[in-house]
């Protein structure tokens, strides 16, 4: 099976959308299944306002047309809601070929946490995308229960992996006062960083990760340690020499970098939002409390051995194995020919 991905993000981005793409390809090949993306690189493309480092498409309907059919793929799935994801659903819509999308950013709180627009339009704006998609990927049941509750149809759920292979506990020491306490992310406003910034707490306060409010927040907490992007073996390192993985954003539907952390050994202090909640759930391996400061000191007693036990639970490869379940479920694809077919043949 040949699988088309259409993403608006994409390398050189940072974040859990690309990573979750990447890593679902690679886990996928074991299933005898080829993913081809369609991304930003085929186009020439613009600097988001408010956020530069992040470069928008410029998609030409013709354009979308040939990479599609260049492709030749057996399935078409839309990751994102941005101008790729809307010209291949119109290139879909045009030609009655069904696809499927995935659920991955809660743009109301995103674009509220920049501009006041009401969260309702932006809702109806996102029920009327995804209303044709013959199923709707959500990472986990609690996401999946909202959507259903929030008027979204044919909502199946997606679960995400972590590679344990990298991100396990060793021995490591950054030469830091402890307890260390550590956030990964993009630095932007909508992480909500300034919530554990503000925290008054013992130790070192170190943030991983680039993005456009990271030259301001160094300059209001020279206290903290900012170490920008960091990947693979360098970022795995610092999660294992960490004490507390502190995660303040309100927005995120899934994190995951909770899952990386975890896979660290290293326990989750986090406010008691869907996010963390709908990772962490009931389990001992985090601390969720609407007084952050609390929630970290309580994570320093939680036991490392517990989180990675925990993590151990989400692997790439049943991420995949559920995506490729989902779209054989659903039924057809465009085909090689480019005639829509009644079932798949993996």
């Amino acid at each position: 099976m040949r699988i088309l991905v259409a993403t608006d993000a994409w390398h050189p981005q940072v974040n859990g959308v690309v990573r979750t793409l990447t890593k679902l390809a690679d886990a996928a090949e074991g299933l005898g299944v080829e993913f081809v993306f369609l991304t930003p690189q085929s186009f020439r493309t613009f600097a988001m306002p408010s956020y530069r480092d992040v470069r928008l498409a410029m998609p030409r309907p013709a354009r979308i047309a040939k990479l599609i059919e260049e492709a030749r793929p057996d399935s078409i799935h839309i990751a994102t809601e941005g101008p790729i994801g809307l010209m291949v659903r119109r290139y879909c819509r045009q030609r009655r070929l069904p696809f499927t999308t995935s659920f991955h950013t809660r743009f109301p709180e995103y674009v509220r946490a920049r501009v006041p627009v009401p969260g309702s339009l932006i809702w109806r704006a996102l029920r009327r995308f995804h209303a044709p998609s013959r199923a709707v990927m959500a990472a986990t049941p609690a996401l999946a229960r909202e959507l259903t509750e929030r008027g979204f149809d044919n909502v199946v759920l997606w679960p995400r992996g972590v590679d344990t292979h990298v991100f396990h506990p060793r021995a490591i020491d950054l030469c830091l006062p402890a307890p260390v306490f550590l956030s990964v992310g993009r630095v932007a406003v909508e992480k909500n960083l300034e919530a554990f910034l503000d925290l008054d707490l013992p130790g070192t306060k170190v943030i991983v990760g680039d993005g456009p409010a990271r030259a301001s927040l160094e300059e209001a907490y020279p206290d903290a340690i900012f170490l920008g992007e960091k990947h693979g073996e360098a970022l795995a390192e610092i999660y294992a020499a960490a004490d507390v993985f502190v995660f303040p954003s309100k927005t995120d539907t899934f994190g995951l970098v909770l899952l990386e952390a975890l896979a660290s050994g290293l326990p989750v202090a986090a406010f008691p939002v869907k996010g963390p909640r709908n990772v962490i759930g009931d389990a001992p391996v985090g601390a969720l409390d609407h007084d952050l400061r609390s929630a970290c000191f309580a994570a320093l007693d939680i036991s490392r051995q517990d989180c990675v036990e925990f993590a151990a639970n989400y692997t790439w490869e049943a991420s995949a194995r559920a995506f490729v379940d989902s779209i054989q479920a659903v039924g057809a694809g465009p085909g090689r020919d480019g005639t829509e077919q009644s079932r798949f043949v993996a």
